[in-house]
């Protein structure tokens, strides 16, 4: 018998399993992650909303009202512009000296801030009996409402007849022995002074605690090496506190600026803009509601706008560049 030696039938093919694409699953997760991500920001779409309503929209309405001579006495003769407005801010007398007076008084208030600041944060930095208490008594005139602060300069300081200062002055004469002299009325003889003394007084316990800060974050580690070298307190103030302060400074003269170029509190509330204290805020709101100049005065306070954002954008760096600093450090 033969046997017939047959060839075994191929076995079935296998068929492997279709990959997917490496696409699908990259858009699935990044889908995953937009949608993770609106879900963590969905809880401050309305706040943004709410800002953008109150910030924006009323900008962008300057903006156009700003492009337009409006006099709402004669609406009727309302009429584009365009630039025109903005050049007056810059030509118009009136207008080019309530720049001057702001940067002056800018420059003045903070830099007057400044160094008195620095002097009571080197003071509260060491240690004394008291020290607490005497810190919240110093940061009081920050606390206190704009218009309330100025009306107390105004009236309990300033007055000629029943002011501090009056009285103070003739209790001294009294105390020397001498004819009291004459009562000056602060306000009138020296205006862009007083309005500048009160507002040194408010915003200098804002730069002592920006400074404060600075000067309780310097290494303990460097200083007591600078002491243990022989260094005095001016050599140790000098090229260690100084240098290390110096983002702190800037800081301070950064967010005082922005907030002090805007101010319209004391100057309205103390002189009411006169006898040569009308800053640019204040010439707005004089162009806006006494001559109803709604063009021009949309236009000076976009210039307004644009300073301070333009302060402000160095602020935020400078605020940036600390957090950075203070996490190396860390």
């Amino acid at each position: 018998m033969s046997t017939s030696l047959s060839t075994p039938p191929n076995p079935p093919a296998h068929t492997a399993p279709a990959q997917p694409s490496p696409h699908v699953p990259r858009k699935a997760a990044a889908r995953s992650d937009r949608m993770r991500a609106w879900a963590t920001r969905a809880p401050l779409l309305p706040a943004l909303v709410f800002l953008v309503a109150v910030t924006q929209l009323p900008f962008v309405a300057t903006l156009v009202i700003s492009l337009f001579d409006w006099n709402s006495l004669d609406p009727e003769e309302r009429a584009f512009s365009g630039l025109s407005n903005y050049a007056s801010v810059f030509t118009d007398p009136a207008l080019r000296e309530s720049v001057l007076t702001t940067v002056l008084l800018t420059a003045c208030v903070v830099v007057a801030s400044v160094v008195l600041g620095l002097v009571l944060a080197l003071l509260l930095d060491r240690a004394f009996l008291g020290r607490g208490l005497v810190r919240t008594l110093l940061i009081t005139p920050f606390l206190l409402v704009p218009v309330s602060a100025a009306l107390l300069w105004k009236h309990a300081l300033y007055n000629p007849e029943y002011g501090l200062f009056n009285g103070a002055l003739s209790w001294a004469a009294g105390l020397l022995g001498i004819d009291s002299p004459a009562q000056p009325d602060w306000i009138s003889e020296m205006p862009l002074l007083a309005v500048e003394a009160a507002l040194v007084w408010q915003w200098t316990p804002f730069m002592m605690l920006i400074l404060l800060a600075g000067l309780q974050s310097r290494p303990a580690e460097m200083m007591e090496a600078a002491r243990l070298d022989g260094a005095g307190n001016w050599q140790m103030f000098r090229y260690l506190t100084l240098p290390h302060l110096r983002r702190y400074l800037e800081l301070g003269i950064l967010l005082g600026s922005v907030y002090i170029v805007q101010n319209f509190d004391a100057v309205f509330t103390i002189t009411s803009g006169g006898l040569g204290t009308a800053n640019l805020p204040y010439t707005v709101y004089q162009t806006f509601y006494q001559a109803h100049e709604y063009g021009l005065a949309s236009a000076a306070g976009v210039v307004v706008v644009i300073g301070t954002i333009v302060v402000a954008t160095f602020a935020l760096r400078v605020v940036s560049s600390l957090f950075r600093e203070e996490a190396t450090r860390a």
